[in-house]
């Protein structure tokens, strides 16, 4: 099982160079079985907020759509909040990501904010790292 961050889906989405290629093979591998992968439920929020904006609403949905289908969802609450509260990172929305990576037993998250993640209890690989790893 991966996490995969929300800006890596919105690479896919917004076709956004010049990560796309590596991200829509990470998600073409996903959806052909290679890997088990979740995504965050805060995540679906994201994309529904970024897709709508820079394409249409009913983009958004056709994307979340086609995410449903092969990213699970873990179910996070009260105690994954206080969790990511509690971890020494400087963006909260990547302190979520980890919470629900951790909920989900995932081995490693996928994001191009490698960076961010310097302080996770849980590994980050970019797409192109991540891919590799699959095979």
């Amino acid at each position: 099982m991966i996490l995969i961050d929300s800006d890596v889906l919105l690479d896919v989405a917004l076709v956004r160079e010049p990560h796309f290629a590596d991200s829509e093979r990470l998600l073409l591998a996903i959806e052909g079985g290679t890997e088990e992968a979740a995504m965050a439920w805060h995540t679906v929020a994201n994309i529904s907020y970024f897709v709508g904006r820079y394409k249409s609403d009913a983009a958004a949905r056709e994307f979340i759509e086609r995410l449903q289908r092969s990213l699970g969802v873990p179910a996070t609450g009260s105690e994954d909040l206080v969790f990511g509260l509690s971890l020494p990172m400087n963006d909260f929305e990547d302190a979520m990501q980890v919470a629900a990576a951790r909920t989900c037993g995932a081995r490693f998250i996928v994001s191009r904010n490698e960076r961010d993640y310097a302080n996770s209890p849980i590994k980050s690989y970019l797409p192109s790292s991540a891919l590799a790893m699959l095979r």
